[in-house]
C-alpha cells in the first residue's frame, strides 16, 4: 500500500479524504492550517486567510472558549493543531495544560509581522504597502 498519494485529495470518499490529511507530508499539512481573516485584515490584505503563526493574535470562534482572544503560543504542524495563550484544560489530578485547537475554530485579529518574508507575501497579493 502506497503511504500517501495526490489524487486522494480529489476522492468523494470520506475515508480516503481522512487518509489525504492524515498520511500527507509535512509540506502540504502545513496548508491546512489556513485560518480566516478578520473582515478589516481581509479589506487591508485583499484575501480571505493566511497561515497562522506563533505571534498571531486569535480570537476563539467555536467552543467553550468562545469569544475569547490571546497570542498564539506554538502551532503544531504534524497534529494541525493551534495552542492559544491563555487557553488551558484541568486534568483531574489539578495540573492545567494547554488546550489545542482547531484552526478551523479560530479567526486571525492581528498578525505578526516581524518576518520581512511574510510581510512582503501579504503585500504581493495585493494588500496595503
Amino acid at each position: 500500500m502506497r503511504e500517501w498519494s495526490k489524487t486522494w485529495k480529489a476522492s468523494k470518499q470520506p475515508g480516503k479524504q481522512r487518509k489525504y490529511r492524515k498520511n500527507a507530508p509535512l509540506h502540504i499539512k502545513r496548508k491546512f492550517l489556513a485560518v480566516n481573516l478578520t473582515k478589516e485584515l481581509q479589506k487591508k490584505y485583499r484575501r480571505r486567510s493566511a497561515l497562522v503563526r506563533k505571534g498571531d493574535k486569535v480570537k476563539i470562534l467555536r467552543g467553550e472558549n468562545k469569544k475569547k482572544t490571546g497570542k498564539v503560543l506554538k502551532v503544531d504542524t504534524t497534529k494541525g493543531k493551534v495552542f492559544v495563550e491563555g487557553i488551558e484544560q484541568v486534568r483531574k489530578d489539578g495540573t492545567r495544560t494547554q488546550r489545542s485547537l482547531e484552526p478551523s475554530k479560530i479567526q486571525i485579529i492581528e498578525l505578526e509581522l516581524n518576518d520581512q518574508k511574510r510581510k512582503n507575501a501579504l503585500e504581493k497579493s495585493g494588500g496595503v504597502k
